[in-house]
């Protein structure tokens, strides 16, 4: 193994190579994915927090001063999507690898984003939360091409009506690389106070995302285990 990688405590399924990586929020998301032959879930441990800038947006939407105020770096993203709060406390970060010759690749990019959907409902149910796949296009209503739990996305996972696990992906011509959140806490006014906004905006970001996003406060090795045996009927239907 690579300095701050390791091998995920558990078994793995069949097919899958589970992998923990511990770094920076930078350093974690610059890993690049190369042409791995096989399928991986790396389990992401980030030592710190950050405000991660999706791949279309400029770096200007954040204020630096407020982000160094809430001892945050600023990092941007190459996939796609809002703004990120991420940190050990406010999210569980599971990235997954899927080569282009997989059964689960899909050449249509946001129909590839529905199994992995349903993997992460069925994590949830494991974990005793009825939750529901958003399946249509991206719907950014009022503040999603602002902050990543603001919208919908394909795939994307909600919990009476409020997002619970955002996604992204990062292709090329090796697989998918798909970038996992699932919300541990949701700090509206925390991240609306690194956000560049007049201040009439800002109060309504605040009031607008409190009612878009929710927090699980669910211990990670419940969450984990679940995804472990999910991935395994991922394999018994492949």
């Amino acid at each position: 193994m690579r300095r701050g990688e390791a091998a995920a405590p558990g078994p793995s399924p069949a097919s899958w190579s589970i992998i923990e990586r511990a770094g920076s929020v930078r350093a974690l998301h610059g890993i690049a994915a190369g042409a791995r032959p096989r399928r991986e879930v790396w389990i992401m441990r980030p030592g710190g927090g950050a405000v991660v800038v999706g791949s279309g947006q400029r770096a200007v939407v954040v204020d630096a001063a407020a982000a160094r105020r809430h001892g945050l770096a600023i990092v941007r993203r190459r996939s796609g999507g809002g703004v990120v709060l991420v940190s050990p406390a406010d999210l569980l970060w599971v990235d997954v690898w899927v080569p282009r010759d997989d059964p689960l690749w899909h050449p249509d990019v946001g129909r590839a984003f529905l199994w992995l959907g349903e993997l992460w409902r069925s994590v949830l149910g494991r974990c005793g939360i009825s939750a529901e796949v958003y399946r249509d296009r991206f719907e950014p209503g009022a503040w999603g091409s602002l902050v990543c739990f603001a919208g919908s996305g394909p795939g994307e996972v909600f919990v009476s009506g409020r997002k619970v696990v955002g996604l992204s992906q990062r292709r090329s011509s090796a697989g998918a690389r798909f970038q996992c959140g699932l919300l541990r806490r949701w700090d509206p006014d925390g991240l609306a106070d690194v956000l560049v906004l007049p201040a009439e905006q800002r109060g309504a970001l605040r009031r607008d995302l409190a009612a878009c996003a929710l927090g699980l406060d669910l211990p990670e090795r419940l969450v984990l285990g679940a995804l472990v045996e999910e991935l395994d009927q991922v394999d018994a239907g492949r």
